[in-house]
């Protein structure tokens, strides 16, 4: 898959933003090399169907389809996975509820392209009024995680987010499986582990609110994270 790009993007119940985020995908990467690849947690509402009727449409869609709910880092793992043995170029990683802009692909691709780049990721925090219209406790919950994983493991980065790029080959895919949480939790433990080896850049994003569809974090992923992160800490 030389010079290929996958877009990796995991979905649970998002049949309203399937067909708009493959637009937009396919609008602001026209002239790049690219493949856009969903693994779907056994989703009820359609939105499989939704995925189905795009692979008609464009022929570089595809799916893994799992027969139930195995956590977003899970996903992310198995995505990565399948790309890099179809030894794609480089990897995007990010959300389908509309929060992740494709027009940002294009920059984490740049910044790819640099010398001693090895991983790419968006970082809210790094320009005002990025989160302008997030609810005050999501506001709230994401800056206190943000501060709780700078303290706790001295991580600089906005480490909890999904919205990524990898170069592949320069990358041991065996140094991100060393993150062994399958939840949210992946994303900042697999940017602790690989900020030690990589280098690891950072770019701007706005994020708006979700747009359509429920989020699928529940109070309980929230406390079993701080617990995680308390573990993390006293190992290493």
């Amino acid at each position: 898959m030389k010079n290929k790009i996958l877009i990796i993007i995991p979905v649970l119940n998002e049949v309203n933003n399937i067909l708009p985020i493959i637009k937009k995908i396919f609008k602001h990467l026209k002239n790049i090399p690219k493949h856009v690849l969903f693994i779907d947690d056994n989703s009820k509402d359609g939105t499989r169907e939704k995925i189905y009727l795009a692979q008609k449409k464009f022929n570089k869609i595809y799916l893994i389809k799992r027969n139930k709910k195995l956590g977003i880092g899970s996903a992310h793992k198995v995505g990565l996975d399948w790309g890099f043995k179809k030894r794609y170029e480089k990897i995007i990683t990010m959300d389908c509820d509309g929060t992740h802009d494709p027009i940002y692909i294009n920059r984490l691709l740049k910044k790819l392209n640099k010398k001693n780049c090895q991983i790419v990721s968006t970082n809210r925090f790094l320009k005002k009024n990025s989160l302008s219209d997030w609810t005050i406790w999501r506001k709230f919950l994401t800056f206190f995680r943000h501060k709780l994983i700078q303290f706790f493991l001295n991580v600089k980065y906005d480490s909890s987010g999904a919205f990524r790029g990898y170069l592949v080959n320069n990358i041991n895919i065996n140094d991100i499986f060393l993150a062994k949480n399958d939840s949210y939790s992946f994303f900042w433990e697999s940017i602790f582990i690989l900020s030690k080896k990589y280098k690891i850049k950072e770019i701007p994003i706005k994020l708006p609110g979700r747009l359509t569809g429920a989020s699928k974090m529940r109070i309980k992923d929230i406390l079993l994270a701080l617990l995680y992160l308390i573990k993390i800490y006293l190992k290493k």
